[in-house]
């Protein structure tokens, strides 16, 4: 499987002042997500949590240098699986590691974790914002992407969260580091509901070795995931349903040579059908256009009904789920992701897509990838 996605960026808050995490106003041009009763829960959950792991700071405790800190996790945590790795001594030797399966009660420990999960998951981390939250006190906010090597089909893991990491204030260095992931609403160790969310993610999706549009996962709930995806060019022309076949073999033809130079052009994967208005009565079927084509320099159709044209990318909510994508299944999930984020605080847009990645002739139905996509009026992540 080959699919591309953005590559991390880390976003800094814009001064050099960093107050408690209720006070703060997301940073320009960052990426923060609302959702007020979830975020309530959260901040109870970690409040309570971390009091039980970080000791009480007495009032006359030395001062520490907080924001030096935050500017130190920008710099160290990219390195948490690469070959240079986190800096040790920046953690106390008993450092108190839990996440919502897995617990360590030293530095020793916390590091063997980093190495187990780089042996056995080959994980990708992306950072999102490092704030200070508390006096002693630091959040992260991240994306992790973990393929499971172990099994023969090589399912990808995602987890989205953050992490509340305690600092020690007689020598300023991280005494606890406490994972809240997205998907669950039982953040404490050991949780069985975050179990079943990691063997959820084992189920076997064939995805070609295609190319497909460029997305960063941002946030990944217990039903769906957002994407920011970048801009990318489709052919396509008029379908009359959301899982029909209605125009592929006249966009196919496109990509195949049926077109003004003759000129064939790879094929990439998904094949989207969209809806453009909420009754449903306007749709399309497209092909993307692999990334290194330019939009000017395309060979024109032959055909009047195909056109060309560039899709601004953007956040969408995907929720993806395996079997035959009949027209009542699609139109189900439909209604399950856009129920699912407006009761998250989200703003969707009109209309929605299927994304269909396999061949129906030559996939079994359990193995197939299908996703439902709805583009969000905006995203942010706090």
């Amino acid at each position: 499987m080959t699919t591309t996605h953005l590559s991390g960026t880390i976003i800094r808050p814009i001064s050099g002042k960093h107050t408690p995490h209720q006070n703060l106003k997301p940073p320009r041009n960052s990426i923060s997500f609302t959702n007020q009763s979830r975020n309530r829960t959260n901040r109870s959950n970690i409040s309570r949590i971390s009091s039980s792991l970080v000791e009480q700071i007495p009032s006359k405790s030395a001062k520490v240098d907080v924001a030096r800190l935050v500017d130190f996790l920008y710099e160290d945590l990219p390195h948490l699986f690469d070959d240079q790795g986190i800096d040790r001594t920046a953690y106390d030797e008993q450092v108190k590691f839990r996440d919502p399966i897995t617990k360590h009660d030293s530095i020793s420990g916390y590091l063997f974790n980093i190495a187990m999960l780089k042996l056995v998951f080959s994980p990708i981390f992306q950072l999102h914002w490092v704030k200070q939250t508390g006096p002693y006190e630091i959040t992260t906010r991240w994306t992790m992407e973990m393929t499971f090597s172990l099994l023969p089909w090589k399912p990808l893991l995602v987890f989205t969260g953050t992490s509340v990491m305690g600092i020690n204030p007689e020598n300023g260095k991280f005494c606890s580091h406490v994972d809240y992931w997205d998907s669950v609403k039982n953040n404490e160790y050991f949780s069985s509901e975050a179990l079943a969310d990691l063997i959820k993610q084992l189920r076997i999706y064939k995805t070609p070795d295609l190319e497909t549009p460029k997305y960063q996962i941002l946030k990944r709930a217990a039903n769906y995931e957002v994407r920011k995806y970048s801009p990318f060019i489709i052919v396509e022309t008029q379908s009359d349903k959301l899982a029909g076949s209605t125009g592929f073999n006249d966009v196919a033809g496109y990509i195949f040579g049926k077109n003004s130079r003759e000129e064939k052009i790879p094929m990439t994967t998904p094949v989207f059908t969209q809806a453009f208005d909420p009754e449903m009565s306007k749709m399309s079927i497209q092909i993307v256009i692999p990334s290194e084509k330019d939009i000017e320099s395309l060979p024109d159709p032959n055909k009047e009904n195909v056109s060309i044209r560039s899709v601004q990318g953007g956040f969408a909510a995907v929720l993806k789920f395996s079997g035959k994508p009949t027209e009542d299944i699609v139109r189900e999930k439909e209604k399950l992701l856009r129920s699912s984020v407006l009761s998250d605080g989200l703003k969707p847009k009109d209309g929605c897509l299927l994304a269909r990645y396999n061949d129906p002739g030559r996939t079994k139905s359990f193995m197939m990838r299908n996703e439902v996509l709805i583009w969000l009026e905006e995203f942010s992540l706090d």
